[in-house]
């Protein structure tokens, strides 16, 4: 059964450091594209980091220089060190794999529709 599973959100203050967990099972995530994303309360799913198949990484412009992509392929896991966090940061956050043959395009990576496989989301909550 092809799955990602996330972990490590929370409540943190602003200013604070969270690393999320994105364990994949099914599916070796080597050679894989990885995505992160978050959705904020009303607001869409927005791309927010990205590693392709050769390990070249991607960041939206609110988090670069913030946020951190990486990937254990001996842990089949993939995280999201997140450092300098601020109360805009708040979001449920999903990660998400493009299947092998799929078509995905780095110039488009912030594209949820080139991505098929989907974990459950975890919170996380930047506040005072």
């Amino acid at each position: 059964q092809v799955q990602l599973v996330e972990s490590g959100g929370g409540l943190v203050q602003p200013g604070g450091s969270l690393r999320l967990s994105c364990a994949a099972s099914g599916f070796t995530l080597d050679y894989s594209v990885i995505g992160w994303f978050r959705q904020a309360p009303g607001k869409e799913r927005d791309g927010v980091s990205c590693m392709d198949s050769s390990s070249f990484t991607y960041y939206a412009d609110s988090v670069k220089g913030r946020f951190t992509i990486s990937r254990d392929n001996a842990k089949n896991t993939v995280f999201l060190q997140m450092n300098s966090l601020k109360p805009e940061d708040t979001a449920v956050y999903y990660c998400a794999a493009v299947s092998p043959g799929r078509l995905w395009l780095g110039s488009t990576w912030y594209d949820t529709r080139r991505y098929d496989i989907w974990g459950q989301g975890t919170r996380v909550t930047v506040s005072s």
